[in-house]
C-alpha cells in the first residue's frame, strides 16, 4: 500500500461500513477515505504577503441503487459517526433489510509519480528564497516592471478506496505549483500584465530547471511584450494557436462535451454523435491519465479504477467519451477511469485528466509562413463555453498579428468566438511539435475543482471569428 490510511480505519471496519451501507438493498457501495496537508507562501511588494498551512481528513460513503445515488461524508472518524454516514448513504435504497457481508483485498496499482524529494519536506525558507530571487530577476528585466507577485504551493493527499465488489486500493498524490505574475507600466500610464508558472506531481528538484530565473523572466517578458499593443481588428480571419497552453481551448470547447454525464443526459452537442465526423481529418484528441508526473495524471481515479489513455476523437471521427462508474453503467460502456472528485465531501463525476491534441505533419514555421493575414494566439486568459451547443468565447492574453507569413505587432483586447465542432472542422494545419502546458490547469465543474493538464501542437484554424476593438 502507498499510504498509511489503514492506521486510521482498519480493513475490518471498512468491511463493516460496506455491509451497513448495503443493508437496505443497494446495488453497490463505496468507501472513500482521504487525508491531506497543504502549504502555501506568496510574495508581493518584495515582502512575504501570506503564508498558510492546513490539514484535512474525512470519509465519504456512496451507495448506488439503479441510477440513484446516496452520499454521506464525515470528518468525524468515530465509530458512531462512521456508522451513521453508512446508514445515511444507504437510505437511497429501500428494498427492505438485507444482511450481507463484504471482504476487500488490496491490489497492485501503477506508480506514475514516484517522489524522492517531497516538496512538502523542504523548509519554508527555501521556498521564500526562490520567490525573492524571482522577484529580483523580474524587476531587473526592464525598468518598466512595476509590480511582481510570486507564489509557491504544495500539497500531499492520501486516498483509500474500497467497495462492495472487493476492491481495496490507495494512492499518495503530491502536487506543487510555482508562479510569478508581473505588471509593466510605461510613462504614458499603459499597464500590461504577464504570468508564468507550472509544476505538477513532481519532485522538488523539478525546480532546478523550472527555476525562479526562468519563470520570473518569462512573466516579465510577457508583460513588456504587450506594451504598445494595437487594437485587435475584428472579423473573420485565420488564427494560429501556439503550442502548449492553447490546449485550454480544446479542454473547454470540446473536452467537457465529451464527459459521459453530459452525454447520457443529452445536454452535450456530442450526444448521438459516436462514430460521426466531428472534426478535421488532422484532428486526434486524447485524454490521458498515464503521463508521468503530470498535473492531471492519476494512478487510480477517485473510484479506484486505473486511469487510462483514451482516444476521444481519431482523425476527425468521434470514438469515445470519458465515463465514471455511473455514467458508464447508464451508457453501457463501463468506466474509463475518469471518475474524479475534489475531496471526500464530494461524489465523483466524469472529468478530464490530461487532454491534448496529437501532432500533425506540419512544422511551426511552415504554419506561420502559410498565413498572409491572421492572428497568432500566444497565450489565453479566461473563457466561457456552452456545453449544449459548443459556443465559446476566449480571451487572448497575448496575441500578435500575422502579416505576410511573419509574426508582427502585438494586439490587445482580442477574443476568439466560435463553436467547438465547427472550429475543429476548420483546422487546416497541425504542427509536429506536441507540447503540454507547464502544469497550471485547474478545472471547475458543478462546484468541484480538480487539477488537469492540457496540450496542443501549433494549430491553424481558418475562418474563425475574432472579436476586437477595430475593424
Amino acid at each position: 500500500m502507498k499510504t498509511t490510511l489503514l492506521d486510521l480505519i482498519p480493513v475490518s471496519v471498512i468491511e463493516t461500513l460496506l455491509s451497513r451501507a448495503m443493508d437496505t438493498g443497494g446495488d453497490f457501495a463505496e468507501v472513500y477515505l482521504q487525508r491531506g496537508r497543504a502549504q502555501s507562501v506568496a510574495l508581493e511588494e518584495e515582502k512575504v504577503k501570506t503564508a498558510g498551512y492546513g490539514v484535512s481528513c474525512g470519509i465519504g460513503i456512496r451507495v448506488i441503487k439503479g441510477t440513484e445515488v446516496g452520499y454521506a461524508y464525515s470528518d468525524d472518524l468515530s465509530t458512531a459517526a462512521l456508522h451513521k454516514a453508512a446508514e445515511v448513504a444507504g437510505a437511497i435504497a429501500k428494498s427492505g433489510k438485507t444482511t450481507r457481508s463484504f471482504k476487500v483485498a488490496g491490489k497492485q496499482t501503477p506508480d506514475r509519480y514516484p517522489i524522492h524529494a517531497d516538496p512538502g519536506a523542504i523548509e519554508l525558507q527555501k521556498k521564500i528564497e526562490m520567490l525573492q530571487l524571482g522577484d529580483r530577476v523580474a524587476r531587473s528585466y526592464d525598468t518598466r516592471i512595476s509590480q511582481v507577485m510570486g507564489s509557491f504551493a504544495d500539497a500531499t493527499k492520501e486516498v483509500l478506496i474500497a467497495n462492495s465488489e472487493g476492491v481495496l486500493v490507495d494512492d499518495l498524490r503530491t502536487m506543487c505549483r510555482f508562479n510569478f505574475s508581473t505588471v509593466a507600466a510605461d510613462t504614458n500610464g499603459e499597464r500590461r500584465t504577464g504570468s508564468h508558472g507550472g509544476g505538477g506531481r513532481v519532485n522538488f528538484d523539478f525546480f532546478d530547471e523550472f527555476n525562479p530565473e526562468t519563470v520570473a523572466k518569462e512573466a516579465a517578458r510577457m508583460s513588456i511584450a504587450q506594451i504598445g499593443a494595437i487594437d485587435c481588428p475584428a472579423g473573420q480571419r485565420t488564427v494560429v494557436l501556439s503550442p502548449g497552453w492553447s490546449g485550454i481551448l480544446l479542454h473547454e470547447a470540446v473536452g467537457h462535451g465529451l464527459e459521459a454525464d453530459f452525454i447520457h443526459k443529452g445536454t452535450s452537442l456530442y450526444a448521438n454523435q459516436l462514430g460521426e465526423k466531428v472534426a478535421s481529418d488532422l484532428c486526434t484528441v486524447i485524454d490521458n491519465g498515464e503521463l508521468p508526473h503530470r498535473r492531471g495524471s492519476l494512478n487510480i481515479d477517485d473510484e479506484g479504477e486505473v486511469a487510462k489513455e483514451k482516444v476521444l476523437i481519431e482523425n476527425g471521427v468521434l470514438k469515445g467519451f470519458m465515463a465514471d462508474r455511473l455514467a458508464g453503467q447508464i451508457l453501457g460502456t463501463g468506466s474509463t477511469g475518469s471518475g474524479r472528485r475534489e475531496s471526500y465531501q464530494c461524489a465523483p463525476m466524469p472529468r478530464m485528466t490530461n487532454t491534448y491534441m496529437a501532432p500533425g505533419p506540419h512544422s511551426h514555421s511552415e504554419i506561420i509562413e502559410s498565413v498572409q493575414d491572421g492572428l497568432y494566439c500566444a497565450s489565453f486568459g479566461g473563457g466561457q463555453v456552452d456545453i449544449s451547443n459548443g459556443n465559446f468565447v476566449f480571451e487572448v492574453r497575448e496575441g500578435y498579428l500575422i502579416k505576410d507569413g511573419k509574426i508582427d505587432a502585438p494586439v490587445k483586447n482580442a477574443t476568439l468566438i466560435g463553436v467547438g465542432p465547427e472550429s475543429l472542422k476548420n483546422i487546416s494545419m497541425v504542427g509536429d511539435n506536441p507540447t503540454l502546458d507547464p502544469g497550471i490547469g485547474t478545472c471547475g465543474k458543478d462546484g468541484q475543482s480538480v487539477p488537469v493538464g492540457v496540450g496542443m501542437p501549433t494549430v491553424k484554424i481558418d475562418n474563425m471569428t475574432v472579436g476586437g476593438t477595430s475593424q
